[in-house]
């Protein structure tokens, strides 16, 4: 197992295709064809399913990737280790995050990093919660502050913030009209109203979705969309309603008095503000001083990370 070896078949992996990776690897298909028949051979079994559409794993595939992404692990915790030993600290972090907490966090937080770690680079990986996960399980990702809810896997999740999910409404709506703001409705009373919809893979997404199955609802969907600025804009202008975490209205002054919010009854599907890194990463000093000013930007405490 060597690093160019491992960089091979986690990209197939995640292109679905022996195709598709070599166009990103910039190798030859035939090249990188012989490459994985080789790395096989020395397994001493098939690492793909080549039946499959997109390629997938066979059992000992499964446990060569997990193997291969403890190795990446040990290679990235010693380079962090020892940068830390060195005055003038280098490094970088791969970071996670929603376009909408992009847009909330990082003008607050990056200036006070910045200035604290100059030699740090900040990569920024934008995608919704769910993607993101799924980076972090593979290890395409150091840390995620991400909106979800907490899962027995090999992730560890750091509780940062509490968050409702509620109903926001336009005033001009008729569930406005027959109930005040802040009273707690049933997703029903709402199940005639138009809805504004965040896109598959978001988490209010899954939220909405399992709330509809739940009461066998299926509301008009007038609009989807993956950026959540967008999409209360709209509902307040269209005379719809969404599902939203309550931060995003409380701190959007200009929306408050076109909408107004309720509590779902019944919604116990929780959703919070996490921290997330892979289990076993090592979190060099640099990263828990990110941390740090996050939750400080945040007025919450900040609770060193720890291995579950």
């Amino acid at each position: 197992m060597n690093f160019k070896h491992i960089n091979y078949v986690l990209t197939v992996l995640r292109e679905g295709s022996i195709t598709a990776a070599s166009k990103k690897l910039f190798v030859s298909q035939p090249a990188l064809s012989q490459t994985i028949k080789q790395i096989e051979q020395d397994l001493g079994a098939t690492i793909f399913d080549r039946s499959t559409d997109p390629i997938s794993l066979t059992f000992a595939g499964q446990k060569y990737v997990e193997a291969a992404q403890r190795v990446l692990d040990i290679d990235r915790n010693l380079r962090a280790e020892i940068s830390e030993t060195k005055k003038e600290i280098h490094g970088h972090i791969r970071l996670g995050i929603s376009v909408q907490r992009g847009l909330q966090l990082l003008p607050q937080v990056i200036p006070d990093f910045v200035k604290q770690y100059p030699f740090i680079k900040l990569e920024l990986v934008e995608h919704g919660s769910a993607m993101l996960e799924r980076l972090i399980a593979e290890g395409q990702c150091d840390l995620a502050l991400i909106t979800t809810s907490k899962k027995p896997n090999r992730l560890n999740y750091v509780l940062i913030e509490n968050e409702q999910v509620v109903l926001m409404a336009a005033r001009s709506t008729e569930l406005a009209h027959r109930f005040h703001d802040g009273e707690p409705i049933c997703i029903t009373d709402a199940q005639n109203e138009k809805f504004v919809s965040m896109r598959d893979g978001h988490s209010v997404r899954a939220i909405q979705d399992r709330l509809f199955e739940r009461y066998h609802i299926s509301p008009l969907i007038v609009m989807e969309t993956n950026n959540m600025e967008a999409a209360k804009h709209v509902a307040a202008r269209a005379n719809a309603v969404m599902l939203i975490p309550q931060v995003y209205v409380v701190n959007s002054l200009d929306l408050l008095y076109r909408v107004q919010c309720h509590p779902v009854q019944n919604n116990d599907y929780e959703r919070h503000f996490y921290l997330c890194y892979r289990k076993g990463l090592y979190l060099t000093r640099y990263m828990e001083d990110f941390v740090r000013i996050v939750c400080d930007k945040l007025n919450v405490p900040f609770n060193m990370p720890g291995e579950e």
